[in-house]
Parts: structure tokens; C-alpha cells; sequence
């Protein structure tokens, strides 16, 4: 009886640590960065798309041919300003161009240009996408693309 009660309270602690969250696995991404490049290419536009988990580690990125290097690094920053900050990065980029919007650049992490969109699932963040590459108003619609393909 003592070894089973033991055996219990050791299994409790790796249950704990079980997922129990809904989460973006790396078939995710691929899917969600599937469309966002469907998109991109249907409008001849080459850019790169990051998507993150809910950490802001990268799961997946794709560079498009031809486009501009450090558009690698400004699509990261937007997917993770907005898995940070769960919401658009369009929100701070339209508040930065209002009166004091320039306190928004003091923001660690808030990237003010459009193209980075949290993921949500059953309305808990599950990551976030960050495209870079041509206008913000066109990354912002190659993201959407991808996070219409997630839900």
C-alpha cells in the first residue's frame, strides 16, 4: 500500500506538466505560412512570414525570393510584439499616429507597423504571425490570410 501511495505522489508532478492549453504545433505554422505565401505570390508580392508560439519562440520562417534581408528580423519583431502584446501591431502603428503616439516607440517589445497578428484559439493566444516585406497595409493582409487558414 505504501509503494503504490508513493507511486501516486510521484506520478502527480508529471501530471501537472501535461499540456492542457491549446497550442500551435509545427503543422500549424506550416498551414498558416501556406497561406500567407498562397497570398503573397497571388499578388506578387515576396516577403518573409514568422510565425511564433505563445513564448515568442519561432516555430517556422520562410524568406521569399528576393526579398530584402532585413525584412527577416522586422517580421519577427512584429509577430512577437503581438503575441506579447495580444492584439494587432496595426493598433500602435494607428496610435502613433495620434497626439503623443510617439510614447508607444518607448514600448519594449511594440512594434508600430502593421503586418504582425496574435493567433487565437478558443480564445486563448496560441502564437502570433509576422510578415515583412512590402507596404505595412499589404504585410497586414498577408497576415491575415494566414490566421483566416488557422481557424
Amino acid at each position: 500500500m505504501k509503494k503504490l501511495l508513493l507511486l501516486a505522489l510521484f506520478c502527480l508532478p508529471l501530471l501537472a506538466f501535461s499540456q492542457t492549453k491549446p497550442y500551435l504545433t509545427l503543422a500549424d505554422a506550416q498551414r498558416i505560412s501556406d497561406a500567407a505565401e498562397a497570398k503573397a505570390k497571388a499578388e506578387g508580392w515576396n516577403v518573409v512570414i514568422a510565425i511564433l508560439d505563445d513564448g515568442g519562440h519561432l516555430i517556422s520562417l520562410r524568406k521569399m525570393d528576393g526579398v530584402q534581408i532585413g525584412s527577416v528580423e522586422v517580421a519577427q519583431a512584429k509577430a512577437k510584439s503581438a503575441v506579447f502584446f495580444k492584439r494587432s501591431t496595426k493598433i500602435f502603428e494607428d496610435a502613433m499616429k495620434g497626439e503623443g503616439g510617439s510614447r508607444i516607440a518607448t514600448l519594449p517589445n511594440a512594434v508600430g507597423v502593421e503586418g504582425g497578428l496574435p493567433i487565437f484559439k478558443d480564445g486563448i493566444i496560441v502564437g502570433a504571425i509576422g510578415i515583412s516585406g512590402v507596404t505595412s497595409a499589404q504585410d497586414g493582409i498577408i497576415a491575415q490570410a494566414g490566421v483566416e487558414a488557422y481557424q
